[in-house]
């Protein structure tokens, strides 16, 4: 069973797969449901549609194959970069949606997606070096 796990050293691949799974999870009950994006979408004036749901699915399960070929290839450096830009862009997204289109409300629904996106760009930022050699 351990050698479908990452090979590399340290917890961060481990993360990184564990994060790609439940993010995979995610997206497919978006296709079924609204009910969890709109846990994130709460603003009283935000109408969260299928379609919605789905577009934000869709970005989630490419964000989460990136996240994938990152745990099992963590040294090389153009797929670092590019699992930490999917972590950049889902920011970019909290954030905007919460403080400037005013879509999101703080809440679990937010913060749960903000602190993983948080914690994982500042992980694989500060462990750049002990990954890509």
């Amino acid at each position: 069973m351990t050698s479908y796990l990452p090979q590399n050293e340290g917890f961060l691949p481990y993360w990184l797969l564990f994060l790609s799974i439940v993010s995979i999870g995610n997206s497919a009950q978006t296709y079924l449901t609204t009910s969890y994006t709109r846990r994130i979408y709460s603003a009283p004036e935000t109408t969260v549609t299928p379609l919605h749901a789905r577009i934000f699915g869709t970005y989630t399960a490419l964000a989460s194959i990136i996240r994938v070929y990152a745990a099992y290839n963590i040294t090389d450096p153009m797929i670092y970069q590019l699992a930490i830009w999917t972590y950049i862009v889902a920011l970019g997204h909290f954030y905007s949606e919460w403080l400037i289109f005013k879509t999101a409300r703080w809440g679990k629904g937010l913060a749960g997606p903000l602190v993983i996106s948080v914690t994982s760009l500042a992980w694989m930022v500060l462990q750049w070096g002990e990954y890509v050699k």
